[in-house]
C-alpha cells in the first residue's frame, strides 16, 4: 500500500480487504503525492462494487472521495462517449433492450436457409437464440471478430485426426460388424464433433448480421460501448492522450473478473508509460464471471508485461471465515491447475469466527432430488430447533438450480426469500408473445 509509483498486483484471498486496500491506496497517493482526486481512476467489475468503493473511500479521505471517478468499465466508456459525442456521432442511437434482442436474433434465425447448420424444421425453430445471444456477448467482451473465431474453428479441426479423443481406445465391433482395432480413428465420433463445430462457425457468421442489424435501427447494447472506445482510442492518438492526461493513476478491483476487451482497454489507458501507475486487485482463485468474458489470464498477463517493474504483495489475513472453513476451502482449490501460486494459506483473524467449531461437511447424493429433498428436509430441522430463518442461507451454482428447492420449500410452507429478480423474459406469456 505505501508503493504508491509503477505497476502493482495484489493477489487478494477472499476476506481479506480488497476494497479497504484500494480506498487506503487512494488516500495515499492524495497524502503524498501532489496529484489531483479528479487523476485517479478507480474501474470496479460491478456497480455493487463502485457503490463499496465509494462508501469506504468517504471513511478515508471525506467528501474528496465524491471527486474520485469510481466506474465500472461500461460506465466509463460511457463517460467517454457522452463526453466526445461528436467524435463516436452516436447521437442518435439508444441502448437496445433484451425483448427487441430477442426479437433480432429470431429474425436471423428465420433468415437462415433451409439447409443452414442452425435451422430446424420442427420444434422450436428459435431454440439457438438464446445461446446465439450468449455467443455474441461473449465475442462483444473478448473482441472477438466472426473471421477470427472461423480461424480458430479452422485449426482446432486440423488437429482432430490425431487427437487421441477421437481413436479408438480398444478394439470394437462397429454396428455393421466392422472391427475396429485400438488407436483406429472413430470416424463417427469425429464426424459428430466436426457436425458441431460447423454450428460454432455458422453462428460466428451470424454475429456479423446481428451486429448490421443494430447499425440500421440505431441500437447498440453496453459490450458495443467499451470496443468502441478501443476503436476509437487506437484511430485517434489525441483522443486517447486527453484521458492518459487526466488519470495519473488507475486502479481496478475484481481484476481476475475482468474480459479481452476490458483488459485491453486498460492497457490502452496505462500504455503512455513505460511503468505505468497501475494498480490491481484480483484473486486467481475467485474467477467467476468466466463465460461472461472474464478470465484469469489476465493477471499472467499483466504480471508478463511489467515483470520488470511489478510489485507483487499477497493479501493472507481472513476476516470472514473460521479456520476450519478457510482450510477446507484450501485442501480443495490447491488442487486448480490455474493457480498462480499455491502459496496462498490463509488465516483466519477475525476473533468473532477465527475459532468456531463447526467444520464444513461434505455429503453427497445419488440425484439432485435426493440432494433437494435433503437440503429441505435439514432446513426444517434447524427451523424446529429454533434456528430464525434468516439465519439460513442456500447457495447454489446457477439460478436453475435454486428452482427446485424452492418450489420443494414453498410447498412445505417454509418462505423463501430468492436473492434474484424474476427474469419476466422467460415467463410463458412473454415466450408466447415473442
Amino acid at each position: 500500500m505505501d508503493t504508491v509509483e509503477g505497476p502493482v498486483l495484489v493477489i487478494a484471498g477472499p476476506g481479506t480487504g480488497k476494497t479497504e486496500i484500494l480506498a487506503a491506496r487512494i488516500a495515499n497517493i492524495l497524502l503524498t503525492t501532489d496529484a489531483l482526486p479528479e487523476n485517479i481512476l478507480c474501474l470496479t467489475y460491478t456497480d455493487a462494487g463502485t457503490v463499496a468503493m465509494r462508501s469506504r473511500l468517504l471513511q478515508f479521505i471525506g467528501p474528496n472521495a465524491y471527486r474520485v471517478d469510481i466506474f465500472t468499465f461500461h460506465a466509463f466508456c460511457n463517460l467517454v462517449i457522452q463526453e466526445q459525442a461528436d467524435h463516436f456521432g452516436l447521437r442518435n442511437l439508444t441502448t437496445i433492450s433484451e425483448l427487441e434482442q430477442f426479437r433480432y436474433v429470431r429474425e436471423i434465425i428465420d433468415a437462415f436457409p433451409h439447409d443452414h447448420p442452425l435451422t430446424r424444421s420442427t420444434g422450436d425453430l428459435h431454440f439457438e437464440a438464446d445461446r446465439l445471444l450468449a455467443l455474441y456477448e461473449i465475442m462483444k467482451k473478448e473482441d472477438w471478430s466472426s473471421a477470427w473465431l472461423a480461424e480458430r474453428v479452422d485449426e482446432y479441426v486440423a488437429t482432430l485426426a490425431d487427437s487421441p479423443e477421437f481413436l479408438y481406445k480398444r478394439q470394437t465391433k462397429g454396428p455393421d460388424g466392422t472391427v475396429y482395432k485400438k488407436g483406429d480413428l472413430n470416424e463417427r465420433k469425429l464426424r459428430e464433433e466436426l457436425r458441431k463445430l460447423e454450428q460454432v462457425k455458422a453462428a460466428a457468421a451470424s454475429f456479423d448480421d446481428y451486429q448490421r442489424l443494430l447499425q440500421e435501427r440505431g441500437r447498440y447494447d453496453f459490450a458495443d460501448m467499451i470496443l468502441w472506445c478501443i476503436a476509437a482510442f487506437k484511430q485517434n492518438s489525441d483522443l486517447l492522450a486527453t484521458y492518459q492526461e487526466r488519470y495519473l493513476y488507475l486502479l481496478v478491483d475484481e481484476f481476475q473478473d475482468t474480459s479481452g476487451s476490458q483488459f485491453e482497454l486498460l492497457l490502452q489507458l496505462a500504455d503512455y508509460w513505460d511503468a505505468p501507475n497501475l494498480f490491481v486487485v484480483g484473486d486467481d482463485d475467485q474467477s467467476i464471471f468466466r463465460f461472461q468474458g472474464a478470465s484469469v489470464e489476465n493477471i499472467r498477463r499483466f504480471a508478463a508485461r511489467y515483470q520488470d517493474s511489478l510489485t507483487t504483495v499477497t493479501l493472507t489475513d481472513n476476516h470472514r471465515s473460521s479456520q476450519l472453513i478457510l482450510d477446507g476451502a484450501a485442501g480443495l482449490i490447491s488442487r486448480n491447475l490455474e493457480r498462480l501460486s499455491n502459496d496462498k494459506q490463509l488465516l483466519a483473524m477475525n476473533p468473532e469466527v477465527a475459532t468456531l467449531p463447526e467444520p464444513p461437511e461434505l455429503v453427497g447424493y445419488a440425484t439432485i432430488a435426493h440432494e433437494t429433498v435433503a437440503v429441505a428436509n435439514r432446513i426444517a430441522a434447524l427451523l424446529e430447533q429454533g434456528v430464525l430463518p434468516e439465519q439460513i442461507a442456500v447457495i447454489y451454482r446457477n439460478h436453475s438450480q435454486s428452482d427446485e428447492i424452492i418450489r420443494f420449500l414453498t410447498g412445505r410452507g417454509v418462505a423463501v426469500q430468492p436473492r434474484r429478480r424474476a427474469d419476466i423474459l422467460q415467463g410463458p406469456l412473454i415466450l408466447r408473445l415473442l
